[in-house]
């Protein structure tokens, strides 16, 4: 008998299978729900009629979808809440690492405050805030005029309410961005830079030449994570005012939470988070691509 006709036991056989399994289980965990989901979309089914979930329609839930009164207003809160909160954190992310960055005493006391912010559940936080902006029991409106500016209706104003929302997401998601920051700065060789001030160069021509074409990798990973996070965007504006006031609010989140859950319109309501999924895969595709050139670009190839 040659070696090559000894077969392995069948403990050794099956070992690869029992390796893969627990990941093909989570794998058809998120494929079945997906792909229910997208079949669910051309269909007419709705919560109160479970027999509906046969009718099939078709594209006119999408066609219902993009000619509703409201689809471009909630194209334009989903996207200025994103790109709002976004560009904020990145840059107050970024500010504050330069001065993490440092060893001195400010960066010894933020460091440690900094994580306190991501240790809350975003509902919970959304709630603390709401409570801080009551005008009756608040304690902003009182900061505000004790400085000489007025009072505001915070997220009870239509004008308001955007602003409001936005400031609980960048307290709240600022520390992530300042620390994966911090750990790309402090990861930097040092000679650059000791050249650079041998040669006398400014802050500014060494932040420029040296400390941002390094750090676009870090930048880019701090956007891909807040950007689409920002998009599916739910607990903090449901906590903060449910989509109000009004129609305020109503990102693509909300209003497939309104249809398919308050509504029952279940078809019509995924095809917003169908929807959803199509923009962050190819805006997460693009990014992801982008911090692959940014990534060589900083080892200098």
């Amino acid at each position: 008998m040659t070696e090559e006709n000894i077969r392995p036991p069948l403990s050794v056989r099956i070992r690869p299978w029992l390796i893969a399994l627990p990941a093909l289980l989570v794998l058809i965990g998120i494929l079945y729900p997906f792909v229910t989901a997208i079949y669910y979309t051309f269909t007419g089914y709705q919560l109160n009629r479970p027999g509906s979930a046969n009718n099939f329609v078709g594209l006119q839930n999408y066609w219902r979808m993009i000619t509703h009164v409201d689809f471009l207003y909630s194209t334009y809160i989903t996207f200025a809440y994103a790109l709002l909160t976004t560009g904020v954190e990145l840059s107050l992310g970024l500010l504050i690492a330069m001065l993490l960055n440092r060893e001195s005493r400010v960066a010894k006391i933020l460091t440690p405050m900094l994580i306190f912010p991501m240790v809350i559940a975003p509902v919970i936080g959304t709630l603390v805030w709401k409570v801080m902006m009551q005008p009756s029991v608040g304690i902003l409106n009182p900061m505000l005029n004790a400085i000489g500016l007025p009072s505001l209706e915070w997220a009870a104003a239509p004008q308001t309410a955007l602003f409001s929302v936005v400031l609980v997401d960048v307290w709240m998601f600022t520390p992530f961005a300042a620390l994966i920051l911090t750990a790309g700065l402090r990861s930097f060789p040092n000679a650059p830079f000791e050249a650079a001030r041998v040669d006398g160069a400014s802050f500014w021509f060494t932040f420029r030449n040296l400390t941002l074409p390094m750090l676009m990798p870090f930048l880019t990973i701090v956007v891909v994570f807040r950007l689409m996070d920002s998009l599916k965007m739910f607990d903090i504006i449901f906590a903060m005012t449910e989509g109000g006031p009004g129609n305020t609010l109503m990102t693509y989140e909300l209003t497939a939470y309104r249809t398919a859950i308050q509504f029952q319109r279940l078809a019509q309501g995924l095809t917003y988070a169908v929807l959803l999924y199509i923009i962050i895969y190819i805006s997460s595709q693009y990014l992801i691509k982008f911090w692959g050139r940014a990534q060589r670009r900083a080892a200098g190839f």
